[in-house]
């Protein structure tokens, strides 16, 4: 055999024993007639001790970082020890090794604290993988995996695989499409999620369904998204919202216990997606903190059950609030003593495109009770003084004000909420806040197609008080200017999602399961009989055979591990990811075909 023990097992117990080791050369440190060594493997770090003997054979067949080694020895307690490693107790005094296999220097240091750039480590990932911190990252998210089967196998959910090569039926965001040779011309889809197969398999009689599943979008990608993702897929039948609520809390706590070692006790707060919209800006806020958004000045067209409060700010001449839609004021504690240099760079960075700014106004609560502003010439201290009171500022604070188009302003003031939370330390990586978000809008109106679109997907059922308003109303939109006070503007969706730590990690809804209900939806995102059946068709049908009542949940796995880990990026925590541009930068993929593939899917190739 090649080894008897891992890198990382052996104790004090172990001593005196013999025993062998395989693994990759991490140092090789020489010290006069002796030398030491690192060995690695998956599992831990052992040194190892060659004497004077030993030596001499290492002079002429001279170790090398990542050369793959084995050796035969006895366990041996170490004069200094390490008290940062497992093994620290212990070295092996080699009696005999084997160069299983040499390696060239590698690119970058294989350790934590490595020296090579992510496009260099990413081409050659099979390297990184052997470095510590990936590991715990795979580990991490191999725990994830493990827990929530443990816990869905418990409750009766059953793992079901459903196909990769499908039907193509863009809604949201584009698919990855595969050509048939054996049937040219027409295409596979890869599955942005398995949405219909699950429902069907409700239709079928499997009450609880679940897969750890690899989903596809061809969508522009960032540090959170990757072409091809992972999801805690799952489905049940005869369930209301309040079912699915409490199922998921249980799988979310049993992970933190299995993964963390936290016992997330405290009761999952539930938010509607008004009131997320109103104190947050937006729908997957971060309730670790405070720093509610306060509106100055809202369109009240657009949160009809809010109300704004414009007497504190009209009637000043100050036209960077009088013409704006929105006003939005958040209040930063203790920050009041901020200097002229700090709330210019502050300016800036609400100015940038990313935010989209023109600028900021700012209010300081001063500690001994009075105001100084950056619109000083415009409000009086009173005003200055009710502004604070409606921002629920006390003295110390500092009030930042972002002002302009309803969407874009709201946002902004969103953004800039998270970073000064994170600027002043209120978002600590090891500190979990869970949220439900419920009662979204079910439709949204997209302008440039006079329509409307699912917020979520064209499966989700109305609120049952809603289904009514559904039914018994035509969808078309016949005045563009005025589609929010068409009745559909008002219905909402029987959907959650759950959010931790400011991050959306999973979201569903309550099914259709009616086929007429079904149609109406399909009919209101514009779809005709034709395009119904044809792309949905065996949807329909299926509901025709006594559908159960149904919902369901997807978790973001990748992003859930990298919550959980500790970091921003899901690609820390998948095994082979691809860079921002999509590509594998390893095997050099996507790539091009040869003539003869391209023959065989009979597709013809123009770049011109």
């Amino acid at each position: 055999m090649f080894r008897s023990h891992t890198c990382g097992e052996l104790k004090m117990a172990d001593v005196n024993n013999d025993v062998t080791l395989a693994g990759w050369v991490q140092t090789v440190r020489k010290f006069g007639s002796i030398t030491f060594v690192d060995l690695r493997d998956r599992y831990g770090i052992t040194q190892l001790l060659f004497n004077e003997s030993l030596n001499e054979v290492l002079d002429k067949n001279p170790l090398g970082r990542e050369f793959v080694l084995q050796v035969t020895g006895k366990v041996s307690e170490r004069s200094s020890k390490n008290a940062n490693i497992a093994t620290g107790d212990i070295e092996i005094a080699v009696a005999s090794f084997t160069i299983l296999n040499k390696s060239i220097t590698p690119p970058f240091t294989i350790q934590d604290d490595t020296d090579g750039g992510d496009e260099l480590r990413m081409k050659y990932r099979f390297l990184d993988l052997r470095r510590n911190a990936v590991k715990k990252n795979l580990a991490l998210r191999y725990a994830v995996g493990r827990s929530t089967r443990n816990y869905l196998h418990e409750n009766n959910f059953m793992d079901i695989e459903t196909p990769f090569l499908i039907k193509s039926t863009p809604e949201g965001a584009r698919d990855f499409v595969v050509p048939s040779r054996m049937n040219a011309g027409q295409f596979y889809a890869l599955p942005q999620s398995p949405q219909t197969f699950k429902q069907l398999l409700m239709v079928s009689g499997y009450d609880r369904y679940y897969q750890i599943v690899k989903c596809f979008r061809d969508e522009d990608l960032r540090a959170d998204r990757q072409p091809e993702f992972t999801q805690i897929d799952c489905e049940m039948s005869f369930v209301e919202q309040e079912d699915i609520l409490q199922m998921f809390e249980g799988l979310v706590r049993r992970i933190f216990k299995d993964v963390k070692n936290i016992e997330y006790t405290e009761t999952i707060e539930r938010m509607s997606w008004m009131d997320a919209m109103w104190t947050y800006g937006n729908d997957k806020p971060d309730i670790r903190f405070g720093m509610n958004l306060c509106n100055l000045k809202f369109p009240s067209h657009t949160f009809s059950e809010q109300q704004d409060i414009p007497e504190l700010i009209d009637g000043a001449d100050f036209k960077v609030f009088d013409e704006a839609e929105t006003v939005v004021a958040i209040a930063v504690p203790g920050c009041a003593n901020y200097s002229r240099k700090q709330t210019d760079e502050l300016t800036e960075w609400v100015k940038r495109p990313q935010i989209g700014m023109k600028g900021l106004v700012f209010i300081k609560c001063n500690e001994d009770g009075t105001f100084k502003s950056s619109v000083d010439k415009f409000y009086t201290e009173d005003k200055l003084k009710a502004i604070a009171t409606a921002a629920n500022a006390t003295a110390g604070d500092l009030i930042l004000i972002v002002a302009g188009a309803e969407e874009k302003t709201r946002k902004a003031a969103s953004d800039l909420r998270m970073y000064m939370g994170t600027t002043l330390g209120l978002r600590k990586a090891d500190d979990y806040k869970l949220l439900w978000v419920l009662d979204f809008p079910l439709f949204e109106y997209a302008e440039e197609d006079n329509r409307w679109v699912a917020r979520h997907h064209p499966f989700t059922s109305p609120k049952p008080s809603d289904i009514h308003t559904m039914i018994n109303n035509d969808p078309k939109i016949t005045n563009a200017t005025e589609y929010l006070k068409h009745p559909y503007a008002n219905i909402k969706a029987n959907a959650y999602d759950m959010v931790l730590n400011g991050n959306e990690i999973g979201g569903g809804s309550i099914r259709i399961f009616q086929k007429e209900l079904q149609q109406k939806m399909f009919a209101a995102l514009g779809m005709s009989e034709e395009e119904q059946q044809h792309k949905f068709g065996f949807l329909l049908g299926a509901f025709e055979y006594g559908a159960p009542p149904h919902g369901g949940i997807a978790f973001g796995f990748d992003r859930l591990c990298a919550i959980l880990g500790g970091s921003e990026s899901i690609r820390d925590f998948i095994a082979f990811p691809k860079n921002n541009s999509g590509r594998d930068m390893m095997i050099d993929a996507p790539s091009t075909i040869d003539e003869k593939q391209f023959e065989e899917l009979q597709i013809k190739l123009d770049l011109k």
